[in-house]
């Protein structure tokens, strides 16, 4: 209730701040070559709504002010590079927003400015199955609640799971299989509750304010990333106020919270943000024994510029996550396990950017990862000690990535990563009779798994000619821990039919190492050969209109090496992870893992240019995999058929309505054997059935409304969503209650209602 309160009495004093009928805004920022990052003089900047503009300076620099408070397309255009279209731009009250543009130079040479395209600027040179959002895309994007992760979902590529996770399942790979790199730092988590092991988490970390925009590589990325089997996630944060101190604060389904942002002199600017989770002070209040989620988190970004080509960022990311549930509780809500889960997982990193001269620059970051665990589990009907976890990990990572442009037909990109992961496991899995009705023995972990990895990677990018590039090359990494190398070369080739029309090719092999978790539990896993994917993409691109853009592709996949647990034959080991939401013991492990994914997805998407946005997207897919015996199953996120679109209305300046819809088809499960299930008192599987049948489909609309307010010198914004309007019963998987020795369903998340307030001063 004070935290109510406390938002009453901000909200009074809004209302009575003195209002301007003609609020006006600025926008700054910097324009730079895409490739060299060398700063654009004299580039045109242009606000077509309202014909004003301006030019960039000697830095590259540039400024327009007094800009009505609406929301903009900017377009930057320059002779001999292709044009770039910045919509959804929201200028607000008395302050200055920093849009900061790249541009790439353009094979044909003009004769004049071009002030339209350039929608998509963002994937320009990128490779294939590469989609990207805008901050505000994200911001607003309904039952995403802000959740980087979430909003991918509308994706074609994405297999839709659990409403209570925000498993990226990407083209029949598992949450183990993608990473996220934040301003060159890697982050293998941005979750809160995350799940050892892999990228899974049921609430995201990062601030959505502080996002500039995200590429999502869904397959055939870059040689630049490695150890990841599936995608990975580039994400840029924005730099703070150059101008001015900027305090906001916030309440949304993530939690309560603000944010602080200005300048450092002249030299340099500073993001921080604070945001704590609310509901257990509400709930406490109403029923004290409810196990809800206590989180908070701490995030922020400094840049320093040691000089006009030497540019020094600092990035900290921590969180503190804890959540208790007693017997009668678990009891009350039907949950086969009790207990506690206490974490802590902090992320820093620096990263310096030099340019050398107009030829090519380099970054190069030193990060540290620590991640603490301390969990406790116990069955809830017969009360036994059947988990804990109280794990501490640390790693150290060296990255350099450096590019060199040769020519106006060749360039490249190359570097280095070091790491060193030194982790101190104390992990107790208690005794259990799995699902085919053995008794599986209890097992300790205690002890350290100390390794490091080394990578060196290389790609050439070489246009053949005018509209035909090429580019190869691949990586090398060495896992000191099990002494494998692997060698993974990578290659595609784009034709450019004419300027908005596009065909790519892309093959390549990718590596990725056992989670040390498993890892840990044997001696004999160190034999394990390294699980590997081929990939092979086929694309084909069109931007039908300036701001709208076609994309079809087929992919392929085919996995080798994975580990294989002859006690557990019919189980895929990496699929585990989402079943239990944790790797369980594993006594024996072989590498003879099989599985393929392969499909075809269209995507349609239209960005911000006039009053609505939207995406479309469709997918046909199979994913299998063999089993211990030789036998093909259904992989259980082989949807086979999604369907989702997303799209928002934005008549004025105030008011945005939106939706989404998402269907798929329905996952496959491996019912139960009732009688003997019902006569071991546990969930034993029909293995005659294995992920034979499929859950019901899933289907679920989401709206949200936002209303804007604008004073004098502060904004005021309040949204409301609701997440499965239409209150469908989700089910998310069946399980075998222990306390009722009955089969009982999971369900998603019913209708929701979530209430957001952001009030900038």
């Amino acid at each position: 209730m004070r935290i109510l309160f406390f938002f009453l009495f901000v909200f009074s004093a809004v209302f009575l701040s003195a209002q301007s009928s003609d609020p006006t805004g600025n926008i700054k920022g910097n324009i730079i070559d895409r490739e060299t990052k060398i700063p654009l003089v004299g580039v045109n900047i242009y606000i077509p709504d309202l014909q004003i503009g301006a030019t960039t300076n000697s830095d590259g620099n540039y400024e327009i002010k007094n800009i009505p408070v609406r929301i903009v397309t900017i377009v930057f255009s320059y002779i001999g590079y292709e044009a770039v279209t910045k919509p959804d731009i929201v200028i607000k009250p008395d302050k200055s927003v920093f849009i900061n543009a790249e541009m790439s130079s353009s094979v044909l040479q003009m004769n004049e400015v071009v002030v339209s395209g350039g929608y998509f600027s963002e994937l320009e040179n990128k490779p294939v199955s590469t989609a990207n959002f805008s901050s505000e895309e994200i911001r607003r994007s309904p039952g995403a609640a802000g959740d980087v992760s979430r909003i991918m979902y509308t994706l074609p590529s994405i297999a839709k799971v659990n409403d209570q996770r925000n498993s990226l399942i990407v083209r029949g790979g598992t949450a183990v299989e993608n990473s996220f790199y934040l301003d060159n730092i890697e982050i293998p988590n941005i979750n809160h509750f995350p799940v050892e092991g892999s990228s899974d988490g049921p609430i995201g970390i990062l601030n959505p304010d502080f996002i500039d925009n995200v590429n999502f590589y869904s397959g055939g990325f870059s040689p630049i990333y490695g150890d990841r089997l599936s995608s990975i996630m580039e994400i840029s944060y924005r730099e703070g106020n150059k101008s001015e101190i900027s305090p906001k604060i916030q309440l949304n389904m993530a939690g309560v919270g603000g944010a602080l942002e200005g300048p450092i002199a002249d030299k340099g600017n500073y993001l921080i943000s604070l945001n704590k989770s609310y509901l257990d002070l509400i709930m406490n209040q109403i029923d004290e024994g409810s196990p809800i989620p206590k989180y908070t988190d701490v995030q922020g970004k400094l840049v320093y510029n040691l000089s006009d080509k030497h540019k020094l960022t600092f990035l900290d990311i921590l969180s503190f996550d804890n959540i208790v549930s007693d017997q009668q509780k678990a009891i009350d809500n039907n949950y086969n396990m009790y207990g506690k889960t206490d974490g802590v997982t902090n992320t820093w990193g620096l990263n310096l950017q030099t340019i050398w001269n107009e030829k090519g620059y380099s970054n190069i970051s030193f990060s540290h990862i620590y991640t603490k665990f301390d969990k406790s589990y116990n069955r809830t009907a017969t009360l036994e000690h059947f988990y804990n976890n109280n794990s501490e990990s640390s790693t150290f990572k060296l990255r350099n990535v450096n590019y060199i442009k040769i020519d106006n037909y060749n360039s490249a990109e190359f570097g280095i990563e070091v790491s060193g992961n030194f982790t101190k496991y104390d992990t107790f899995y208690g005794e259990f009779d799995d699902q085919y009705g053995n008794t599986t023995q209890p097992l300790f972990v205690d002890g350290r798994v100390d390794n490091y990895k080394y990578g060196l990677f290389a790609v050439h990018h070489f246009n053949l000619l005018d509209n035909l590039r090429f580019d190869y090359g691949g990586r090398l990494d060495y896992f000191s821990y099990n002494e494998n190398l692997n060698i993974a070369p990578r290659a595609s080739l784009t034709y450019q039919i004419n300027p908005k029309a596009s065909f790519s090719l892309s093959a390549g092999l990718f590596f990725q190492e056992i989670p040390d978790n498993i890892l840990a539990q044997s001696i004999d896993f160190k034999k394990l050969k390294t699980p590997k994917t081929s990939h092979f993409v086929i694309g084909f691109n069109q931007e039908v209109w300036d701001a709208t853009r076609l994309s079809i592709e087929a992919y392929y996949k085919d996995y080798y090496n994975f580990p294989m647990n002859p006690s557990d034959p019919t189980m895929f080991l990496f699929d585990q992870i989402q079943i239990n939401g944790l790797f369980w013991s594993q006594q024996a492990l072989e590498d003879n893992g099989r599985a393929i994914a392969q499909g075809v997805e269209v995507m349609l998407q239209k960005k911000l240019a006039q009053d609505f946005y939207g995406l479309v997207s469709a997918s046909l897919s199979n994913t299998r995999y063999k089993d211990y015996f030789g036998k093909w199953h259904n992989r259980i996120y082989d949807n086979q058929f999604n369907f989702n679109i997303e799209g928002g209305y934005i008549p004025g300046n105030d008011w945005e309505f939106k939706l989404r819809w998402i269907y798929a088809g329905g996952a496959p499960y491996t019912p139960f054997d009732y009688e003997a299930s019902k006569n071991a008192g546990v969930g034993i599987w029909n293995l005659e059935k294995t992920n034979d049948e499929r859950l019901p489909d899933y289907h679920s609309l989401s709206i949200r409304v936002d209303k804007r307010f604008n004073f004098s010198e502060t904004s005021l914004l309040i949204y409301l969503s609701i997440w499965n309007v239409y209150g469908r019963d989700n089910i998310a998987y069946y399980y075998w209650n222990e306390i009722t020795n009955e089969v009982e369903s999971q369900t998603q998340w019913t209708t929701l209602p979530v209430i957001g307030i952001e009030y900038e001063f």
